[in-house]
């Protein structure tokens, strides 16, 4: 298979040929599973926070609310900042652990980044499955916020990287695919060791993790490096070359080789990534690094996720009706996660991103509208409210595994040039994890405050960045990683800030030599 870019009628097409080969496909397998790290930890979370003993333990103040005080809101009985502080501290260590990873993954490789990701979200698995105080718990979840900051800043590069440009989509879905696997995984394991009455239930759930941390870490001992980072690295460039003809199964890669080649000359004169960025021509890159992972977090998936046991226990469901429904939750975004993997390519990514946050509105404005009607601040929904709002979050969760889910951390591994690839993500994944500290921490105290309206200040946000996408986001389907400068030249927004460096922007006629 081939695919052909025109970059402008004065040029020769740019042809880049290669196939789906084994390498490649096991290759980002193994580099998927690292969203099994994020997905996993999302989902326990949520669950052992909702069981008893767990409670009982780490935060008896909560426990003693929900079970023994009837005057207490139902909007309130788990509104605890020691508690939101637990769930939320992983993000502060992750945001940290990503900018440090950005130096890594740039001078030595997204595979050893991928590594230390595995090792220290398993150490992190270690101390929280034996914790003893509610310092062993926050210890151990500030390693596992150490390990997703390194996996999460260097699998979507991995995967965009090695991923042909046709079906760099469908490869770089992968990740998102792991993460609600993985959550799905948690939320199963939480169901079955609710049923533990003591210490072992959680300490259970909170060990397994482990699990993906192994698998990810003996995989990656096996891992290729991509070849763009080798010769960024300034590695050997017949290795490179050979490593590049392996992954796309063909001897004649010249082309695309050719432009891995021009991208690193003109990474190796940046010095200051971070000091680059912030020029004017990378400007869309800069907003888009900033903007995309923070309008993910404000469509309140973060709360769902790592809340749906607590969301669906405010709403009147015991412990294991709540469990199980948050398993069904994991599941249908779990498949909506792998059909848009199969479809993004030919859709693109502006269309789906429209259909999610369209769904994802009308999903909350309902949710809103039904518990301020009808969930008072004590007593429960009847069954059919209850039912309905079950529904209308699957719903929601849905379209969002379906669009901002994958599309989130896709568009952001693609759209960077080489010489501030790993610098962007770092801004990218440490936006998404300060955002996602701030959300958690102050979402059980919004609840409680806002109480219903707490679903309409998410829906605002999803209008929002609806809007945004329509207006200021340029499609990628089938752009090659290494010519996505295009795409800011032909935008009628965009172009004003990368045609300032002396080069002429004429309609779809783009004067850029670099290039080629």
């Amino acid at each position: 298979m081939a695919v052909s870019i025109a970059i402008d009628g004065s040029h020769e097409d740019v042809q880049y040929n290669g196939k789906i080969t084994w390498l490649v496909l096991l290759s980002c397998v193994i580099a998927a599973s690292g969203g099994l790290l994020f997905g996993y930890d999302t989902g326990v979370t949520g669950g052992v926070t909702s069981m008893e003993p767990f409670l009982k333990k780490f935060f008896p103040g909560v426990y003693s609310k929900m079970e023994n005080d009837p005057n207490t809101s139902n909007y309130c009985k788990f509104d605890s900042q020691l508690l939101t502080a637990f769930s939320s501290s992983l993000y502060m260590s992750g945001l940290i652990a990503s900018f440090s990873a950005s130096r890594l993954t740039r001078d030595y490789g997204r595979k050893p980044s991928i590594i230390i990701g595995g090792v220290a979200f398993l150490a992190g698995a270690a101390i929280g499955g034996v914790a003893y105080n509610i310092y062993m718990l926050i210890c151990g979840r500030l390693l596992l916020g150490v390990g997703v900051g390194f996996a999460n800043q260097s699998v979507p590069l991995y995967l965009s990287e090695m991923a042909p440009p046709k079906y760099r989509g469908a490869f770089n879905s992968s990740f998102q695919i792991c993460i609600s696997s993985g959550t799905l995984v948690a939320y199963m394991v939480n169901y079955g060791t609710e049923m533990i009455k003591n210490d072992w239930g959680w300490r259970i759930s909170l060990s397994t993790a482990a699990i993906p941390a192994s698998i990810l870490i003996v995989g990656a001992l096996f891992l290729p490096e991509t070849p763009n980072s080798l010769i960024q690295q300034g590695r050997d460039q017949h290795n490179a070359k050979t490593i590049l003809q392996r992954i796309r199964g063909i001897e004649n890669v010249q082309a695309e080789f050719d432009d891995l080649i021009t991208a690193s000359e003109a990474s190796r004169t940046i010095k200051s990534p971070f000091k680059n960025i912030l020029k004017r021509r990378y400007r869309p890159q800069l907003v888009m690094s900033i903007a995309i992972p923070f309008f993910q977090q404000v469509t309140g998936i973060t709360v769902i996720s790592f809340y749906a046991p607590i969301l669906f226990r405010t709403i009147g469901f015991g412990e294991s009706a709540s469990l199980l429904s948050a398993v069904i939750l994991s599941i249908s975004g779990t498949g909506m996660t792998i059909l848009a993997s199969f479809i993004v390519d030919k859709l693109g990514r502006r269309v789906i991103f429209h259909i999610g946050g369209i769904l994802m509105f009308v999903t909350q404005m309902v949710i809103e509208v039904i518990m301020s009607v009808k969930l008072k601040d004590q007593g429960a929904l009847s069954q059919g409210c209850s039912i309905l709002l079950v529904i209308l979050i699957y719903i929601y969760a849905a379209a969002f595994s379906f669009s901002w889910g994958p599309l989130g951390w896709l568009i952001t591994s693609e759209i960077f040039p080489l010489e501030i690839r790993s610098a962007a993500q770092s801004i990218t994944v440490g936006v998404s994890f300060f955002f996602s500290f701030l959300i958690g921490q102050v979402f059980l105290v919004m609840l409680c405050h806002l109480k219903s309206a707490t679903f309409l200040f998410f829906g605002v946000w999803v209008a929002i960045m609806t809007g945004f996408v329509y207006f200021l986001l340029p499609e990628t389907k089938n752009i090659p990683i290494e010519n996505m400068e295009k795409i800011w030249r032909e935008h009628w927004f965009w172009n004003r800030f990368v045609c300032d460096d002396g080069q002429e922007y004429e309609g779809n006629k783009i004067e850029e030599p670099f290039l080629h």
